[in-house]
C-alpha cells in the first residue's frame, strides 16, 4: 500500500511539474510573439515637431540596381517615391503583389516604387541579386524598380537607409525600419515625409491618402 500510494505521489508530482514547464514555455512563446507583433505594427510615424534644415535629399545618393548598374537617384526628380526594404522568405512577402498592383496604378500618375532587399531580419533575405530577381519576377512578376541588396539597419546600414532614417539627416522624421516591407514615402522635392509599418498594405486608406496628398 504504501508503494502504491508513492507510485501515485510522483505521478502527481511529475504531472505537475509537466505543467509548471508547460507554463513556463507557453508565457516565453506569448512574450516572443508579442513582441514580434509589436515589431510587425510600429514604424508608422508622420513628422511632427521641428522640422530641422538640410540641403541633402535623396537626389543625392546614387546605388546599385539589381543587375549591378549604379544609378543615380536624380532620375526620379519630380516622382513621389515609396522606398521598402523586401524580402523573400518573411510573412510579408506576399505583400509583392499588391505592391506591384499599386505601382502599376500609379506609375502613370507619377509615382515610383524602390525596393530594396535586405537580410537583416533573421536572415529572410539570403539570396544573391540574380536569385532575387528570379523570385520575384517568377512569383509576383515584379516591375518595379529593384536595388541590390544591401543593409537596412545596424552599424553596416546602407548611407541611403541611414538617410530615410534619421532626422538628422533627412530634417524630417526619425524613424528605424523595424522588420521587412517597411514604407517611407519621400515627396517630389525628394525629401522623407512618412514612414509606414511593415504590416501596413499600400492598399490601406491611410497609406493611400498619404499618396494623394503628394500628387
Amino acid at each position: 500500500m504504501e508503494l502504491f500510494n508513492g507510485l501515485v505521489c510522483n505521478s502527481i508530482n511529475l504531472t505537475l511539474y509537466e505543467m509548471k514547464i508547460f507554463l513556463i514555455i507557453l508565457a516565453i512563446s506569448v512574450c516572443v510573439l508579442l513582441w514580434y507583433n509589436q515589431k510587425l505594427h510600429s514604424g508608422t510615424a508622420i513628422p511632427s515637431g521641428t522640422i530641422i534644415e538640410t540641403n541633402k535629399s535623396i537626389y543625392d545618393f546614387t546605388v546599385k540596381d539589381i543587375t549591378g548598374k549604379s544609378r543615380n537617384l536624380s532620375e526620379f526628380k519630380g516622382k513621389v517615391l515609396v522606398f521598402v526594404n523586401v524580402a523573400s522568405k518573411c510573412g510579408n512577402t506576399p505583400q509583392y503583389k499588391d505592391i506591384e498592383a499599386f505601382y502599376l496604378q500609379y506609375k502613370s500618375k507619377g509615382v515610383e516604387v524602390l525596393g530594396f532587399p535586405a537580410n537583416n531580419f533573421m536572415g529572410q533575405e539570403p539570396g544573391t541579386d540574380a536569385e532575387i530577381q528570379s523570385f520575384c519576377t517568377k512569383n509576383y512578376g515584379v516591375t518595379f524598380p529593384l536595388f541590390s541588396k544591401i543593409s537596412v539597419k545596424g552599424n553596416d546600414m546602407h548611407p541611403i537607409y541611414q538617410y530615410l532614417t534619421q532626422k538628422s539627416q533627412n530634417g524630417s522624421l526619425d524613424q528605424e525600419v523595424t522588420w521587412n516591407f517597411q514604407k517611407f514615402i519621400v515627396n517630389k522635392e525628394g525629401k522623407v515625409v512618412a514612414s509606414f509599418s511593415p504590416r501596413t498594405s499600400v492598399t490601406s486608406e491611410e497609406f493611400l491618402t498619404a499618396i494623394k496628398n503628394l500628387l
